[in-house]
């Protein structure tokens, strides 16, 4: 009986191999964390505020989860964080509590905080019956999504938050959820 006996590949074949498959790999991860990067920066990209944004936020109104009307011209003359988010939004449901507590530590110190769902009333109804917040809360709708697009969120993401001065101006504009820091941060501009 006559065995087949196949000649093994050199040692120094086999680890340049590797060695190259390995390269290969590191490439495509790296062009494939470039592109996700690139992405990102795309989506989290701010446009500039429309001029006559400031005209239209500050004579808006919207419902308050209450029902009654919440207008926008009342929160003027203080700091107000202003955060566009929904129910099915999960780095939205995460900032929430954050967000609560900034309000509680700052409201003493003249600032305001407003949500404004881009929900169902239903949704957030049921929502606030699981997570209870002290902030002020309305239901913006799609009048809403238009006015975070004229505030720079062109893609419409969520959630979006942008910092007001005291006298109207916007300070700073944030895709994407906000960190203790942004919020540090941020308490020390206004």
């Amino acid at each position: 009986m006559k065995e087949d006996l196949k000649a093994s590949p050199a040692p120094a074949a086999v680890l340049a191999t590797d060695a190259r498959r390995r390269w290969l790999l590191v490439g495509a991860g790296a062009v494939a964390g470039l592109a996700g990067a690139g992405l990102a920066a795309w989506r989290l990209n701010l446009a500039p505020a429309r001029v006559d944004v400031a005209d239209d936020l500050w004579s808006a109104s919207f419902e308050g989860v209450d029902g009654k009307p919440l207008r926008m011209a009342e929160l003027r003359g203080q700091p107000l964080l202003l955060n566009f988010w929904a129910t099915w939004c999960p780095p939205c449901v995460k900032e929430l509590p954050l967000l609560d507590r900034f309000h509680v530590q700052q409201s003493a110190k003249g600032w305001q905080v407003l949500g404004l769902a881009i929900d169902q009333p239903a949704n957030v109804e049921k929502f606030l019956q699981r997570l209870p917040l002290q902030f002020p809360l309305a239901l913006a709708g799609l009048a809403g999504s238009d006015l975070s697009r004229r505030l720079g969120n062109e893609r419409g993401g969520l959630p979006f938050t942008v910092l007001f001065a005291a006298d109207g101006s916007i300070l700073k504009r944030k895709m994407g959820e906000l960190s203790e820091q942004d919020l540090a941060d941020w308490a020390r501009l206004a």
